[in-house]
């Protein structure tokens, strides 16, 4: 038995998990993928390989490669200004914001003043943020937008377009060439094989986290900017048929941890190489480039992104300050709520993905996720 498989088998045993799949890639392929448990709380829907899953802000990940291929096919640059591209951003003191800005959360629209703006009505939201002034200077340092950001790529795409959302966009150059389970906005025809999402259990007397004192705090920048946006359901309710089948980009992905392993390996050995069918240099670099390193003021921790990717910070000596994306300093991905990760390592070519259906607290993965990660390098 594998150091991954053993540590998957311990995350059931120690009752972590009700459902659950971890999944690798490389360049040759499937290295290892499992899966286990139940797809309801019941525990009377076995997960199979074939099961689906809400992956959260993992959908981030997705839409931003989407909205580096439109760039780069369009032959716009990180340096240059939104506003040029979507002459209505530029209100409110934001004509000077770039793509760079924009996607590596340092634009200050983590969240809306706006109390119309809903989850499945995109142009209020889009008017939304075409009115919003700045919340924080650039170099205040990132502010991650949970729900906002995904609007703003989902708009990037339509101008690039001609008007098509980035679901329609990422199954049309993505999700259907490489056979993905992957979609952002599931038909009705695959609802029957998307596992149960499962709200977090609580703990008592566990002390709470510097995100969970800044969360209860109604004035705090991290209330407002997971509060922002109307219409967003409890966990619970995203299992309704209509959210499924929302085009969501910032929450609203589902998917299978084989498919988001496949196409991280993807990008994993595209980057490496310098460029592949989807991708050239310049694309693969905004990925794995660092645009942003602090503290974010809606995390309430350090962190590092690319252009709209997450990296591992990193200290004055180049060296991790945490190995979210296991040891590679190169390595690149997103989180989703609850616990999912996928994630992209060019140094080994690998693709990992773990998606699961019992959410537990915290802003990252935490040490069931991480015990997969290091389960796997261990043996490499």
């Amino acid at each position: 038995m594998s150091a991954l498989s053993e540590a998957f088998k311990r995350n059931f045993t120690n009752a972590r998990e009700v459902g659950a799949s971890v999944s690798v890639f490389d360049a040759n392929g499937e290295v290892e993928t499992l899966h286990g448990g139940f797809c309801d709380a019941a525990r009377s829907i076995p997960w199979t390989q074939e099961t689906l899953v809400l992956i959260w802000s993992a959908t981030k990940g997705l839409a931003v490669a989407c909205v580096l291929h439109a760039m780069e096919k369009a032959g716009i640059d990180m340096d240059a200004r939104v506003g040029d591209l979507w002459p209505e951003f530029a209100n409110a003191g934001k004509n000077h914001l770039t793509f760079a800005h924009v996607l590596s959360h340092r634009a200050g629209l983590c969240a809306l003043n706006s109390k119309s703006a809903t989850l499945l009505d995109h142009a209020s939201v889009i008017r939304g943020v075409e009115a919003q002034v700045p919340l924080r200077a650039i170099d205040a340092g990132p502010a991650y937008g949970p729900r906002v950001f995904g609007f703003i790529l989902d708009e990037i795409i339509r101008r690039l377009s001609a008007g098509e959302t980035l679901g329609a966009y990422w199954r049309r150059v993505f999700g259907e060439p490489l056979g993905l389970d992957i979609w952002i906005g599931l038909p009705e025809e695959f609802h029957s094989r998307v596992a149960t999402m499962l709200p977090p259990r609580v703990q008592p007397g566990s002390p709470p986290d510097a995100f969970a004192v800044a969360f209860a705090d109604p004035d705090s920048l991290t209330r407002l900017a997971f509060s922002s946006i109307g219409g967003v359901p409890p966990p619970s309710g995203m299992n309704a048929p209509r959210m499924r089948s929302a085009s969501l980009p910032s929450l609203g992905g589902i998917a299978s941890a084989s498919a988001m392993a496949r196409f991280y390996s993807m990008l994993a050995v595209g980057l490496r190489n310098g460029s592949n069918e989807f991708f050239g240099d310049k694309a693969f670099r905004w990925m794995s480039s660092r645009l942003a390193q602090g503290f974010d003021g809606v995390l309430q921790m350090e962190v590092s992104y690319s252009a709209g990717f997450m990296l591992d910070p990193i200290d004055s000596g180049g060296r991790k300050s945490r190995q979210l994306f296991g040891p590679s300093v190169s390595a690149f991905g997103h989180a989703g709520a609850g616990g999912s990760l996928a994630f992209a390592d060019p140094e080994t070519g690998i693709g990992f993905a773990y998606l699961m259906n019992q959410m537990e607290l915290g802003v990252l993965p935490n040490d069931r996720c991480l015990a997969l990660v290091d389960a796997f390098y261990s043996e490499r």
